[in-house]
């Protein structure tokens, strides 16, 4: 009876270990399902309809098919910084009334002790945003690049107390040509002594292949853990009376490899907001009047460029 039972027992345990072992079999791990990211949730910049008050704004925006508004308030934009206690409860009272969360503004700030600057921020903060775009820096003509970098690191870090303080999170865009931050290890100079919770970058995939090149990719793997909020545009080289200038061109049709770049967003699992920027369309530039006509056809492309864009990224 001992052995019939020993062999009854080694029958059954072995039964049971075959069964674990089936359910680690490749095709049974590769039958459950990954998550996917999430496309980033897409704010119109408001310069592109600049022609429009906050009412119209907001409902276009809603009925083009984006998530949400990224608002200029900074000089000519559609708040002034000296009216942004009074203008900004109205831009953010119309967006409220489409169904947008006002989270994403632009703003030129640039120094927690400038008094304008602290007065956009607590107004924004008080209201609910909670991140903003600061102002770009210049390099000086009298001062070393390294100088100016070390004093900029200082404001920067300031900024980031100040965010601590009112429960915000700003991001310096990288930006092509000669501005401070055209380069992704500049940015990421200026952030050394910064909170990292409070201050970051809003990366912009145009700028750093305009200054990139090829090498873009290293720029994205140095900053990605310090992005906040995304610029999604696009561009490409034009021979213009023999000089080769930046053009601006529908996402996916220009020179930034999106197709690339949304597959690494995906791996570094970078879930933030995005700006939707396009300067090509009529009024990209900030214009404040246009005709219906251009207006129209403004429409449109935006429509069709948000389209494309959550194309590429399934496709990434």
């Amino acid at each position: 009876m001992a052995a019939n039972y020993s062999r009854r027992s080694f029958i059954q345990k072995t039964a049971l270990v075959t069964g674990a072992l089936s359910l680690l079999q490749p095709d049974r791990l590769q039958s459950q399902p990954t998550q996917e990211l999430a496309i980033p949730k897409m704010h119109l910049f408001s310069k592109h309809l600049q022609f429009l008050n906050y009412t119209d704004l907001a409902e276009k925006a809603a009925e083009l098919g984006f998530d949400g508004v990224d608002l200029t308030v900074r000089p000519n934009g559609h708040v002034r910084p000296e009216r942004v206690e009074t203008d900004l409860p109205k831009a953010v009272e119309a967006l409220k009334k489409v169904g947008f969360s006002p989270s994403l503004m632009t703003t030129a700030v640039e120094d927690a002790a400038n008094p304008v600057d602290h007065r956009v921020l607590e107004t924004a903060a008080q209201l609910g945003i909670r991140h903003y775009r600061m102002n770009w820096y210049w390099y000086p003509a009298d001062r070393s690049l390294p100088e100016s970098l070390r004093q900029y690191q200082q404001k920067v870090k300031g900024l980031s107390e100040l965010n601590q303080k009112l429960n915000l999170t700003g991001g310096y865009q990288n930006h092509s040509g000669s501005l401070v931050g055209a380069s992704a290890w500049e940015v990421w100079e200026m952030l050394k002594t910064a909170d990292p919770e409070t201050m970051g970058v809003q990366y912009d995939i145009r700028h750093a292949t305009v200054e990139g090149g090829l090498s873009w990719q290293n720029g994205l793997r140095l900053l990605q853990s310090h992005i906040k909020t995304l610029v999604f545009q696009d561009f490409a080289w034009e021979n213009r009376a023999g000089k080769w200038v930046v053009k601006n061109v529908p996402i996916g049709e220009g020179m930034s490899d999106y197709k690339n770049y949304f597959q690494l967003l995906k791996q570094y699992k970078i879930q933030v907001s995005a700006s939707f920027h396009s300067e090509h369309t009529p009024g990209g530039d900030g214009a404040t009047k246009l005709p219906l006509s251009d207006q129209k056809v403004a429409f449109e492309s935006l429509k069709k460029e948000l389209k494309r864009v959550k194309e590429l990224w399934q496709q990434a």
